[in-house]
């Protein structure tokens, strides 16, 4: 794909960051994703797996335009389950926990850089419900299973956010 989509059109910047700790079970399941993700975005789109510091990722999302998030979320009743959540709907809903050996996760980072205006325009987030999350566990089957449906909806989900084209302003 290049840069542009039409003539006075620019591509939106998109980024995609896959989050978890390989060490705690099916919140690994960011970085299985990750690696399912490589070669099949365009070289414009970056592409970022993060453990850690979850305040961190304001910095990382810096100057994009739009952001995909793959992240674990606690358990609901289906161990694999893809949620879909586009925070241009609202807020992220109060039943998805999502998963953190820190004590700031991917829904507090979001709701800080929103109160500081720092959030990119568009914001979906693919939440995988885990199972096991304790320290050194091996990820649920159903989990591991569900990493390359959840790849396929990142990869079309960048597709349509880099459509939602900006028009460049003209220079006269």
């Amino acid at each position: 794909m290049s840069g542009t989509v039409d003539q006075g059109i620019a591509a939106r910047k998109v980024m995609v960051i896959c989050l978890g700790n390989r060490d705690r079970g099916d919140d690994g399941i960011g970085a299985i994703v990750a690696q399912k993700l490589v070669g099949r975005l365009p070289a414009d789109v970056r592409t970022l797996a993060r453990s850690g510091d979850m305040l961190s990722l304001i910095d990382d999302w810096a100057g994009s335009d739009a952001l995909v998030c793959v992240d674990a979320t606690a358990p609901m009743g289906t161990p694999g389950q893809i949620h879909r959540i586009d925070l241009a709907d609202g807020e992220l809903p109060q039943v998805l926990s999502f998963m953190s050996s820190h004590a700031l996760g991917i829904a507090e980072a979001i709701g800080l850089a929103r109160m500081l205006q720092l959030t990119p325009r568009d914001i979906v987030i693919y939440a995988i419900e885990g199972c096991c999350f304790d320290g050194g566990a091996l990820m649920t089957p159903e989990v591991v299973a569900a990493a390359s449906e959840a790849a396929d909806h990142v990869v079309a989900e960048v597709d349509r956010l880099r459509r939602r084209s900006m028009k460049v302003a003209s220079h006269a």
